[in-house]
């Protein structure tokens, strides 16, 4: 017997929105009977529905205990170099915990969607109309869901999944089979574009208009931010496949379309128009609480700095040190990253003497109001450099660059001043004069002579430093994609796996349960490269 949460597969069933534990046994007799009969719950609403998939989504957004303790810590985090990390026997084998965690949240999230879809589809015309905005927004939230999970498996139980619901609570249609990352890319950038153009010209009634900006936890119900995040999040997705077979044409086109048409396709420009999670209320159901014990627990240094991140850093001076970090106890102020080619035992001596820089308190651990962050205006800029610099526009590329270090800068400042903490360092302001500093040094400096290759590594670079451990999962991905910065690892011999994976393998439980998964088995691997992995 065994207890968790519902919806650990892709298949299963999420009551409206509401949290129960169910236990199921091992046979698919009891497992079938676990599951109310659909025609039994309660009716629930296209808008509550909508907020109930942000809610089901958001321990996955706002900083929490279980994803940056159980899923990040030993995976990406340290995969990314964002943190520095003890080594360890077994260190780049995804751990099923973490695995599965991430798995059934998503698939938890993608069962509320469905039942919004269901809800929607099952309007009439004008209540359709009506609620439109509704379904195109979950919709853009879902896509940014569904591009996380894609870019961690490769292949997972899509366009059939989370269909229980739909199927009359019938489980024995409702085994998924599994797509590839490729189509359902495909299916998302299609839609993007889609919802793109009909924002354009969406009417909302005076009620829609009420209960979207109550329902709305990511924009407050602002239609043109929404429009911006859309965008932005096109953008994300057509610069991740890039270099892609098949896709190569359609992205540069795609990326033109949305650069040089800003009226028609805006995107996010600054940091007010960032799409994130706000926590208002530390004590209510979206708080950042969880975030210390997530990234500093007793006997787990989640926490610590990397000794790349930290030299590039002090290197060239940047301002965001001590917004980012604050050195070892025992440092005497003195900026220390973890070397990760030394041995465990010498590392962990490193971290017990308190020689090694921690991410700041106050603006991370201890900041109960850190915001869950989707898409800001730093990432749209680095993006808009990259296409700038691989169109051969240099001086563009260099103002877009630029403007991303500048808005990065300000948005931690933002996050640093949010926080209540007694711990840690604020800082106030960042001088024009430090910002200027940092812009001429080496290696951040761009100018607009220099190759593509060294404009992009330069922005991948900024991107990763910007990413850091506040967005993981994309952090995680673009390293993949651009193999830069580049990474050094010790080497693990005594596992199968002595480096960093390429994919996480498929959830255990997906595993035990659906039988489509004999079909990708072979593919299963954690050395097979996502097909946006070309080099």
């Amino acid at each position: 017997m065994q207890t968790y949460y519902p919806t650990p597969r892709s298949f299963a069933y999420v009551l409206l929105s509401a949290y129960l534990l169910v236990t199921l046994s091992c046979t698919k007799d009891d497992f079938a009977d676990a599951y109310p009969n659909p025609a039994r719950i309660s009716e629930t609403t296209v808008d509550k529905q909508f907020t109930g998939i942000l809610v089901e989504g958001r321990d996955y957004v706002v900083p929490d205990y279980w994803n940056y303790f159980v899923v990040l810590t030993g995976t990406l985090n340290p995969w990314t170099q964002s943190i520095g990390f003890v080594n360890s026997p077994g260190q780049y084998v995804p751990g099923s915990s973490g695995v599965n965690s991430f798995w059934d949240n998503y698939y938890a999230v993608l069962t509320q969607y469905r039942e919004l879809q269901r809800i929607y589809n099952n309007l009439d015309a004008d209540s359709q109309a009506d609620l439109k905005i509704f379904r195109m927004a979950a919709d853009v939230y879902m896509h940014f869901e569904t591009q996380r999970a894609v870019d961690l498996f490769g292949m997972m139980p899509y366009f059939e999944a989370g269909m229980i619901s739909t199927n009359a609570g019938d489980y024995t249609v409702s085994y998924a089979p599994f797509n590839t990352g490729s189509e359902i890319y495909t299916f998302m950038l299609d839609d993007l574009k889609s919802i793109a153009d009909d924002m354009q010209s969406v009417e909302l009634s005076a009620n829609a208009t009420a209960s979207f900006r109550s329902q709305d936890l990511i924009n407050n119900g602002d239609v043109e931010l929404w429009q911006r995040f859309t965008n932005s999040l096109r953008m994300r997705m057509l610069m991740r496949v890039l270099e892609a077979p098949g896709f190569t044409d359609r992205a540069m086109t795609e990326l033109g379309e949305i650069v040089n048409n800003p009226d028609r396709y805006p995107v996010i420009e600054n940091n007010d128009q960032n799409a994130m999670i706000n926590v208002f209320d530390p004590n209510s159901v979206i708080s950042s609480r969880g975030f210390q014990q997530g990234i500093n627990s007793a006997g787990w240094d989640g926490d610590d700095a990397s000794q790349i991140m930290i030299d590039l850093l002090t290197s060239s001076n940047d301002p965001r040190l001590e917004i980012l970090f604050e050195p070892g106890t025992e440092a005497e102020g003195e900026f220390v990253g973890l070397d990760p080619m030394l041995d465990g035992t010498a590392q962990q001596a490193l971290v017990n003497d308190g020689e090694i820089a921690y991410y700041n308190r106050t603006t991370f651990s201890e900041n109960e109001y850190f915001p869950g962050v989707l898409f800001n205006a730093s990432e749209v800029s680095f993006l808009r450099a990259e296409y700038y610099a691989r169109t051969d526009n240099g001086e563009a590329a260099v103002e877009a660059y630029e403007t991303g270090i500048r808005q990065s800068i300000d948005f931690y400042l933002y996050v640093n001043s949010l926080s209540t903490a007694t711990n840690g360092v604020t800082v106030t302001s960042v001088s024009d004069e430090a910002y200027q500093q940092l812009i001429a040094s080496e290696p951040v400096a761009m100018t607009a002579g220099l190759s593509v290759e060294e404009k992009v590594k330069r922005i991948a670079q900024q991107k990763w430093l910007h990413f850091n451990i506040v967005q993981p999962y994309q952090n995680w991905a673009e390293v993949r994609r651009l193999d830069y910065p580049q990474l050094t690892f010790w080497s693990d011999n005594s596992s199968v796996q002595p480096l960093p994976p390429s994919r996480w393998g498929i959830s255990g439980r997906e595993i035990s349960f659906n039988y489509n998964y004999e079909e990708v088995s072979s593919m299963d691997n954690l050395s097979t490269k996502l097909f946006w992995d070309v080099d």
